[in-house]
């Protein structure tokens, strides 16, 4: 709706993991260096961990995109699934088409297609988002498929990202074991209160706003205060901002159509039910 009056080329403050958008703060620029480190040296397994909404998803899939054509990759959202179910979707993710849909045959498959890229010199890995959904004995599974491998490397690499619950998971007794092939821990924090006028004008800059919507200092200290640093947050007090200046023609966002808004949103959610 606003978009046309402001001039943009699509909503900057979608809550989708765009990595379009991907905003490399201090903290998101450390994780993808974990990320890639990681991954290039076939680090085991590697856990990455954040409060909903400080941008895990994006990140990843910003990652994804920088990979080189040596890299094959599996990534898994959101894994509601039976143990079956979950190597059949890592299987179906890497392009394989196993003959039945048996635990010995997806394994089977999948370790085959791990030697013959091995071959190729390329590295394999997998991403499962939304880890903390998954039981104690699915992430064992997950630690057998990590542990597929030649004399000389690793066939998989394994990437498990989370809420911080997934500490707890794999603190559990039985998953002593996967604990010692994690390698690389990273948790994303929120934004510091400094980089969020930065995050606001990336954002909007990316949408093709060349400059002309305007955040100002105390509307950006009260989205400072609403969303604590959180992305999620500061996307849905600013997507409502921009439609509240465009019913009011304007390209400067002040204190009040933020409170204005806040006020609103404060009418839909309570307390923290909004993250």
């Amino acid at each position: 709706m606003y978009t046309k009056f402001y001039g943009l080329q699509e909503r900057p403050f979608n809550v989708t993991a765009d990595p379009a958008f991907f905003f490399a703060s201090r903290i998101h620029r450390e994780a993808l260096s974990h990320l890639v480190y990681g991954a290039s040296q076939r680090k085991g397994i590697i856990v990455l961990t954040g409060e909903i909404g400080t941008g895990k998803t994006t990140l990843c899939r910003f990652f994804l995109n920088r990979l080189g054509e040596n890299v094959r990759t599996a990534l898994i959202l959101n894994p509601y699934f039976s143990e079956i179910e979950l190597l059949e979707a890592i299987v179906r993710d890497f392009g394989l088409l196993p003959p039945e849909r048996t635990r010995l045959s997806l394994v089977s498959e999948l370790n085959k297609f791990l030697l013959r890229e091995s071959q190729k010199c390329n590295n394999i890995i997998l991403i499962i988002d939304e880890a903390q959904n998954l039981k104690a004995h699915m992430l064992e599974q997950v630690r057998l498929l990590s542990n597929l491998e030649t004399d000389k490397q690793k066939l998989l690499q394994v990437i498990l990202v989370g809420q911080p619950e997934l500490n707890r998971v794999l603190s559990l007794y039985e998953l002593r074991q996967l604990r010692q092939r994690i390698t690389v821990r990273y948790h994303i924090a929120p934004l510091e209160p400094d980089e969020i006028k930065n995050y606001i004008e990336h954002r909007l800059n990316i949408a093709g706003s060349g400059g002309k919507i305007k955040f100002t200092d105390e509307a950006i200290g009260s989205i400072s205060d609403f969303s604590a640093g959180t992305p999620r947050l500061i996307n849905i007090i600013c997507d409502r901002a921009l439609l509240a200046g465009f019913v009011e023609e304007s390209y400067t966002i002040g204190f009040n159509i933020i409170n204005k808004c806040l006020r609103e949103l404060n009418s839909y959610f309570v307390g923290e039910s909004i993250k």
